[in-house]
């Protein structure tokens, strides 16, 4: 049976105020009707930011340890549904169950993490030029929050954003994809469930362009996080000009393979980081680009490890490689596949939409390679969000990092090399948020900001450390304390 969900606002239940929905079916079988959702409108913002707003008032003075604990007691509940809550992320978002349960294992990192965070809000306190005077700065909240939040990560990105975002005083107003509202819901359910005061966090379904951009730009919302494509973090930085904003963005990320790599090793990576997710992740990496010397050998070892990967429904025991989210994302993938015969790139395998049998009710394309592709080709320039992989030949180190760089984006990049020089190279001169060594392209730990440069980024980072989310969702406020009795003039000349 189908999972009917409401929008959650101040901890109650409601429908759209319109009564209109909005289905999700399984990726990998139509027939499956996973969930039905409300397509909410401006009244239903209207009403879960009012709501975020009363709650403000009292959460941001709710002491940080005890917000801590709260988060504390959701992440040991999601590790408890995390069986449940991963087959859930594969049968309403198509990838295969060992990358479900590990989209949640994201979720629960981050809570864990997040959870410490309240006993670390760290300021600093600063000896003053002036007697019986002291000076401090210190993180403060900055209001009410819209979290606008993408498919293809349906628990762990939310998570990423939530967490942080109440463990810092915030109060949430979260809108996920209409893709895959149902793992939205269950995780907003076992969040509030957790001890969240009403209000604090809201959830509410919808259309991008109609709900999220609602809610972004509303004149009662504080600050905006935003995952998903460049084109839509583009534009709503510029209609929410004025607000805090963060834009996690688009990725046409590299591996680079130089002539002393281990190959072995390289191809695994490429295998994973090209066709992981079906290639639906803003850091896969859809452009491999070899050292000439060892392209050719590269290419047969690389087609013949991607002939072997199995196709298939994500629950199915053995499953490599899930289905598309939906149509209209296979079919922007297959154009692209046609921009790249058009553009006279070798497409050495795959290409194809398999529909027959076991494939026919889902939205299956075959792991999809290119050989002998030009770095200024549109299916080396532009992303494709598929299991499609571009195979670039370079002349060098030098030249790779060139051709690596050439591109609007700028996320996440890597080198396989067992020379120390041309690593440190790479990682010195690889315009990207994120660099890896010897390993592909996704991987990302929650420890460690995450984002990237030129089209892949905008406003803060993502995720723990110095320089991630936490210095998103805060503000500074520096306070000085004359307790001398007397008025003291700091920076003026004495008589």
């Amino acid at each position: 049976m189908p999972e009917k969900i409401f929008n959650v606002i101040a901890n109650k239940q409601f429908p759209a105020a319109s009564g209109r929905t909005i289905k999700s079916l399984n990726p990998a079988n139509t027939d499956d009707l996973v969930g039905i959702a409300p397509a909410s409108g401006m009244a239903d913002g209207d009403l879960a930011v009012k709501a975020a707003r009363k709650a403000f008032e009292t959460w941001r003075l709710f002491p940080a340890p005890r917000r801590g604990e709260i988060i504390f007691r959701a992440a040991e509940a999601l590790l408890k549904a995390k069986d449940e809550l991963g087959r859930l992320v594969t049968r309403e978002m198509g990838k295969i169950l060992s990358e479900g349960l590990g989209d949640v294992q994201e979720a629960v990192d981050m809570a864990f993490y997040m959870a410490g965070e309240g006993r670390r809000l760290d300021g600093q306190t600063v000896p003053s030029e002036l007697f019986d005077k002291d000076c401090k700065s210190a993180r403060v909240p900055i209001g009410v929050f819209a979290l606008i939040t993408p498919w293809n990560f349906p628990i762990a990105i939310p998570a990423w954003k939530i967490f942080p975002a109440l463990i810092a005083g915030n109060t949430v107003v979260f809108k996920p994809s209409s893709f895959t509202p149902v793992c939205a819901a269950k995780l907003v359910d076992i969040i509030i469930a957790a001890g969240l005061p009403p209000g604090v966090l809201n959830i509410v379904h919808g259309a991008g362009d109609e709900t999220g951009e609602y809610l972004a730009t509303h004149h009662d919302v504080d600050g905006v996080s935003f995952t998903g494509s460049t084109a839509v973090g583009e534009k709503l930085a510029r209609v929410c000009a004025g607000k805090d904003i963060s834009c996690e963005m688009g990725g046409k990320n590299p591996i680079i393979v130089m002539d002393d790599a281990r190959l072995d090793l390289a191809i695994e990576g490429a295998l994973w980081a090209g066709f992981g997710t079906t290639g639906q992740r803003c850091t896969a990496a859809s452009r491999v680009i070899v050292h000439e010397k060892v392209y050719d050998r590269f290419l047969k070892m690389f087609v013949a490890a991607a002939k072997t990967l199995k196709l298939g429904d994500g629950l199915a025991k053995g499953t490599q490689v899930g289905p598309l989210i939906n149509e209209t994302q296979m079919n922007k993938v297959l154009s692209y596949i046609e921009i790249g015969k058009k553009e006279r790139a070798n497409l050495v395998l795959g290409g194809n939409r398999k529909k027959d049998g076991a494939f026919r009710k889902g939205y299956f394309i075959e792991p999809t390679v290119f050989a002998d592709v030009k770095p200024e080709m549109r299916i080396a320039q532009e992303e494709i969000f598929g299991p499609v992989v571009s195979l670039i030949k370079a002349k060098d180190l030098k030249d790779a990092i060139r051709i690596a760089n050439n591109v609007a984006y700028g996320l996440s990049a890597s080198i396989y090399t067992q020379d120390v020089n041309k690593s440190a190279i790479a990682e010195r001169d690889l315009d990207a948020g994120i660099v890896y060594i010897n390993a592909p392209t996704i991987g990302a730990e929650i420890q460690l900001p995450f984002g990237g440069t030129k089209k892949s980024g905008l406003g803060r980072r993502e995720a723990g450390g110095r320089g991630g989310a936490i210095d998103m969702f805060t503000k500074w406020k520096v306070v000085y304390r004359d307790y001398s009795g007397r008025l003291q003039k700091a920076q003026i000349d004495k008589d």
